[in-house]
C-alpha cells in the first residue's frame, strides 16, 4: 500500500474573500469547483502549480457565523524561495498573525482565523 496527500480541506465563510486571500498571499490557483445539485455547498479546490496536493474550500450556502476552531492548532505550512519578499507581502497585507524568529518561520492569517506557516525553502 502506498499513501499519498492529497487535499486538505477548510471551510469558509466567505468563498470570494478567501480564494482572493489564497491567490495574493500564496499564489494559488483554482483547478477545480463543483457545487451541489441542491445548491447547499460549493467546493474550490486551489492548487500551487508545481505540487499534486490542493487546498479545499468549502462554502455553505446556509452558514452565517463565523467558524469555531477552538483551540485547534492545525495548520497548513508553504515553503518559499524568496523568504524576506513574501515576508513583506504579508506584512504589507497585513496578515501576519506571529512571528517565531527563533525558528526562522511566522504565520499569517486567512479571512477564517485558519492560520498558514510560512517557511524558507532550506
Amino acid at each position: 500500500m502506498n499513501f499519498r496527500f492529497n487535499h486538505n480541506n477548510i471551510n469558509v465563510l466567505n468563498l470570494e474573500k478567501s480564494i482572493k486571500f489564497y491567490e495574493e498571499n500564496l499564489g494559488l490557483n483554482i483547478i477545480r469547483q463543483s457545487e451541489a445539485t441542491d445548491k447547499s455547498f460549493k467546493l474550490v479546490f486551489m492548487g500551487d502549480g508545481t505540487s499534486t496536493h490542493l487546498l479545499e474550500l468549502t462554502w455553505l450556502t446556509e452558514w452565517e457565523r463565523p467558524y469555531n476552531l477552538g483551540d485547534n492548532e492545525i495548520h497548513l505550512a508553504f515553503c518559499v524561495d524568496d523568504f524576506d519578499a513574501a515576508y513583506e507581502l504579508h506584512k504589507e497585507n497585513n496578515c501576519i498573525c506571529y512571528e517565531n524568529k527563533a525558528m526562522g518561520v511566522y504565520f499569517i492569517e486567512d479571512p477564517d482565523g485558519y492560520w498558514v506557516e510560512i517557511i524558507p525553502a532550506r
